[in-house]
């Protein structure tokens, strides 16, 4: 144990001494004082610096002065990922919620949570237009939801390291809303569609501008997308509309994140998204006029939807 200079082990604290008294312990006579405030400050009290020694109180405002090195986007370099774990933990409840409601893992989507959360345009015609959103947290069987989450872990995690908590957050759900508008915008009226495959691909665009921003080849990015991209062509079943419009909507969501100014970041990052937000709502109620009034009846042979008047 070292003692700061001046001071010596077994001195101060008489009752008669004329030191004055510690700033943050005024019982405390010491001779001793901060190199940076001037205030007498006791040994417990000091820590070594680069010259001298300062008080607890300059350490910990010099710390909160040093600015943290950022990633392009803004966020803090060394981060660890907490919220795609998260991401995944919903999706995997959700799936295991409507599973037992089912009773059969594999047949989840007949359970009462699937069938008031999926995306079905004349449901959201008659006015439940959260269904694009939460369409986006169900999976039709357990090869879907484990495809999905597969994705969501090999490529959220780098991009929400780079783009930080809060900003990933925002990309993930504004990509999610793109590929339900995009099915309500385009998709037929009697198909149903549901799963996170918006928000994924949304991830897969951003990665791609990502790599482009930092100089990287993009090519193996571009591969994975044109891969995914031609499953979902062949492949029947699979909501080609939902990629497409996560897709778009999450390249564009990062481009303005990673490639925005760096003394207006948050302004340009801000108004990305809100723009972005902006046109969606746009482009719903475009197609809610177009499709006019509906009604959704629940009755003896099930769900029935149709136009009023």
């Amino acid at each position: 144990m070292t003692t700061p200079p001046g001071q010596h082990p077994g001195t101060g604290g008489g009752g008669g001494s004329s030191l004055p008294g510690c700033a943050r312990h005024p019982e405390r006579p010491t001779g001793l004082s901060c190199t940076r405030c001037g205030r007498p400050a006791c040994p417990e009290c000091l820590r070594d610096a680069s010259v001298g020694y300062q008080c607890v109180d300059c350490v910990a405002e010099g710390a909160r002065a040093v600015r943290r090195p950022q990633t392009l986007a803004g966020a803090a370099v060394g981060t660890r990922p907490i919220v795609v774990p998260i991401l995944i933990a919903l999706n995997v409840l959700v799936y295991l919620v409507t599973a037992a409601q089912a009773g059969n893992p594999m047949r989840n989507s007949s359970s009462a949570l699937f069938h008031a959360w999926a995306l079905w345009p004349p449901q959201v015609a008659a006015g439940e237009w959260w269904r694009l959103a939460t369409s986006g947290f169900l999976h039709f069987g357990l090869l879907h939801l484990a495809l999905n989450m597969f994705a969501l872990w090999v490529l959220g995690r780098d991009l929400e390291v780079l783009l930080g908590r809060a900003r990933f957050i925002a990309v993930y759900l504004v990509s999610l809303l793109g590929g339900g508008v995009a099915v309500y915008l385009f998709g037929e009226l009697g198909t149903q569609v549901a799963g996170a495959s918006g928000a994924v691909f949304g991830l897969m665009g951003g990665i791609a501008v990502a790599a482009i921003r930092l100089k990287v080849n993009p090519r193996q990015a571009l591969m994975v997308i044109g891969i995914n991209l031609l499953i979902s062509i062949t492949i029947p079943g699979i909501s080609l509309l939902g990629h497409l419009g996560g897709l778009v909507i999450g390249a564009l969501a990062v481009a303005g994140m990673v490639f925005a100014p760096r003394d207006r970041r948050n302004l340009v990052q801000g108004g990305t998204v809100a723009a972005l937000l902006v046109l969606l709502v746009v482009l719903f109620v475009i197609r809610d006029v177009q499709l006019g009034e509906w009604m959704c009846v629940t009755g003896a042979d099930g769900l029935r939807c149709g136009q009023v008047g």
